[in-house]
């Protein structure tokens, strides 16, 4: 027995001197997982992407068995804070934090420098936007003169005017009884004989083209439709609908009513009453708004209502002007007086002034 409880207790004393060396590992690997979940969080936290830190929060939250109002999904941890972000805008050239701008701390040669670059930068930008905008006054030009080409032809140039405003070009069709009946909106077999001869050349155009109507600013009830405004729509989507159907696409064409709120000459003259009873049909210009809004300038006399210039008659006026620039060239006595500087300098001053 002696024998067999020595044994026993040798076996004992053999377990209890065994000693594990890799228990520092269960620390280690703790400490990792914890920095991992830190990085994730730090991670998420950087993200932009509100949605997915939320799903992230909730799922350390369902895994750490944690309530914090930080894992509940809302992002509004302070009271008081707002969640619309304000973007600071900083100029490229300051050094943040210093409160000095991009040009600060510049000589007044370099600063003056700076300013001729900018107003250079400017000025060339100008002549770009002119340069465009007499370009596009011509084009606008040479619609009209197509379209007056097919309007001769028919022998109805004579109901139809143009202009040329920053919108692009505008031809004016008077909606007298001979396109549309008085308080109607269906149109009349000369007046399809217009908008016959005006769209093909539409049709060929990449622009937009907006349809207006208009009514004269007589106040009498109309009949068939409630008012103006009504009656003015109704005969621009008239209008419409025929371009439609004469090879214009639809996304092209918009119609709009204005009733009697943008006369085209004054109510008190006594041709308003015809004049203002009309269709506009607007080439829109592709330009953009700074370009826009120098085609009227850009235009000259064309931007007040006239009369369509046919092909011929474009063609004729050019040459006329190209002949008197001839004369005067030859004369010199038109362009430079006795001194070099040009002859009709004191009027340029004069019409400047004014």
């Amino acid at each position: 027995m002696s024998s067999g409880g020595g044994k026993r207790k040798k076996a004992h004393e053999e377990h209890e001197e065994h000693v594990n060396h890799e228990r520092w590992l269960v620390s280690y690997a703790d400490m990792l997982t914890l920095l991992f979940v830190l990085f994730v969080v730090l991670f998420s936290m950087s993200d932009i992407n509100t949605k997915k830190f939320a799903q992230l929060a909730q799922g350390l939250s369902a895994g750490f068995g944690s309530k914090s109002a930080a894992f509940s999904g809302n992002y509004a941890p302070l009271d008081g804070a707002s969640n619309n972000a304000q973007i600071v805008q900083i100029d490229p050239g300051s050094n943040p934090g210093d409160g000095a701008s991009g040009t600060e701390g510049l000589s007044k040669k370099q600063q003056e420098a700076v300013d001729r670059a900018v107003k250079a930068e400017d000025r060339a930008k100008a002549s770009a936007n002119a340069e465009k905008a007499a370009k596009e006054a011509e084009d606008l030009k040479a619609i009209e003169n197509k379209i007056s080409d097919a309007l001769a032809a028919a022998k109805l140039l004579n109901n139809v005017k143009f202009t040329i405003d920053q919108r692009g070009l505008v031809v004016t069709v008077v909606t007298n009884e001979v396109v549309f009946a008085g308080d109607r909106a269906d149109l009349r077999p000369t007046g399809e004989k217009i908008l016959n001869a005006i769209a093909p050349t539409l049709a060929k155009l990449p622009n937009n083209i907006e349809v207006d109507g208009n009514t004269n600013q007589l106040k009498a009830r109309t009949k068939y439709y409630p008012s103006g405004w009504e009656l003015s729509a109704a005969r621009a989507s008239t209008t419409v609908r025929y371009f439609t159907g004469h090879g214009i696409p639809k996304k092209r064409l918009s119609a709009v009513g204005f009733s009697d709120t943008k006369p085209l000459i004054d109510p008190k003259d006594p041709r308003s009453i015809t004049m203002n009873r009309r269709v506009d049909v607007v080439v829109l210009t592709m330009l953009s708004a700074d370009q826009a809004a120098l085609l009227p300038s850009a235009a000259g006399t064309d931007t007040k209502l006239h009369a369509g210039q046919t092909s011929a008659e474009a063609k004729a006026a050019a040459e006329a002007a190209a002949t008197t620039v001839e004369a005067d060239n030859s004369s010199g006595s038109s362009t430079t007086g006795t001194d070099g500087t040009p002859s009709n300098y004191s009027t340029i001053i004069s019409d400047n002034k004014n």
